[in-house]
């Protein structure tokens, strides 16, 4: 450790200090600056220069390998290495799709990095302190400064770089608008509709089988899917899920909705299952209250008021489905559900 110059120890862990009237320490001064092989020798200048341009190249090789990949070794669909749907398919597909990112990344950080400390000024500078306040004159400089470092970095006369830097920069984001294409078609009005349409016989979900109006009990509730709906039909997955449906039969006398018992029949009325807040099935049913719950959020519906919120996250009752009954007395559908069924989405009650 050493001394303060009157001779005293510093305390543990402190630096000397010198007095200011005894002089304090000396200033030092910057070192010799020493120049770089680019900032002497014009070959190992270009040669840089050509280093820092390669390396800008090999990024866009690295986006166009990502992009290739991306569609021609894919793990389920076409693999030119390997079995499609194997593991290999797989193994090739993330290899090669992870390869080409981090060329592409890598590359434009490695060249801005070579750049930098092979061509662009090293130089230290000290600069003397001044006011907060900058006169006109000291914004003037300003602008002159930042002007010098733009002529001093080489842009305006090194355009094999700045070509090739625009040229990567311009590829990477090619790499990720790529996957965007493989997205699948915009849904469209998809959200608006079911697979119900007038005349469709309601049939129980477990089962498939038709109901009679006469085959629901008061108080009870019955989960129903359209009859026309089978595996056979496209998009069977989907559609299912849209048109869950559930049938209760209250009293009619203990209706509180008009329009609601007009689009039932003698007190059945049918509901999506889909909860209007994050798309829980509502398959709990209070006969006493005639409430039905979502066991996710607690969100609970008063059948006996169009299936209106009564208590939870949901913000509006559940969509019901306007039936009749046909001439053999089986219950149908009079349409499709009158607005989205499901959580919630924007422009949602606008019309489609």
């Amino acid at each position: 450790m050493n001394d303060n110059i009157d001779g005293t120890r510093p305390a543990r862990g402190v630096s000397a200090i010198a007095p200011r009237e005894g002089g304090g320490f000396p200033n030092p001064g910057l070192p010799p600056h020493e120049h770089r092989r680019a900032d002497v020798d014009p070959k190992a200048e270009k040669r840089a220069e050509r280093i820092v341009a390669g390396m800008f190249l090999l990024s866009v090789l690295g986006t166009v390998l990502f992009v290739a990949a991306y569609f021609l070794v894919t793990p389920h669909h076409r693999n030119i290495f390997a079995e499609s749907g194997s593991w290999e398919a797989l193994w090739w597909s993330n290899l090669l799709i992870g390869l080409g990112l981090a060329i592409a990344v890598f590359f434009i950080g490695a060249a801005a990095v070579h750049w930098a400390k092979t061509l662009m000024p090293d130089d230290e500078v000290v600069e003397e302190r001044h006011p907060i306040r900058s006169t006109d004159e000291s914004r003037d400089a300003a602008v002159g400064i930042i002007r010098d470092g733009l002529d001093e970095s080489g842009i305006g006369r090194r355009p094999l770089i700045v070509t090739s830097m625009v040229a990567a920069l311009a590829a990477l984001p090619i790499a990720v608008l790529a996957p965007l294409s493989t997205l699948g078609p915009m849904p469209g009005n998809k959200l608006h509709h079911t697979f119900w349409k007038s005349g469709m016989r309601l049939a129980r979900d477990h089962d498939g089988t038709p109901i009679k109006a006469s085959d629901v009990a008061m108080n009870s509730i019955i989960h129903v899917m359209p009859e026309d709906l089978t595996s056979e039909t496209p998009h069977f997955l989907e559609e299912r899920a849209k048109a869950a449906t559930v049938i209760v039969r209250i009293d009619p006398k203990l209706g509180k909705n008009e329009e609601s018992l007009a689009n039932g029949y003698e007190g059945i009325l049918a509901f999506s299952k889909i909860c209007t807040h994050v798309g829980c099935p509502v398959a709990l049913y209070e006969q006493q209250t005639h409430h039905m719950l979502c066991p996710c959020h607690q969100s609970t519906f008063d059948v006996t008021d169009a299936a209106k919120v009564i208590f939870g996250p949901a913000h509006r009752p559940l969509p019901q489905l306007p039936i009749e009954v046909d001439a053999e007395g089986y219950l149908v559908a009079r349409g499709d559900f009158p607005e989205p069924i499901g959580p919630s989405f924007w422009d949602i009650h606008k019309d489609k």
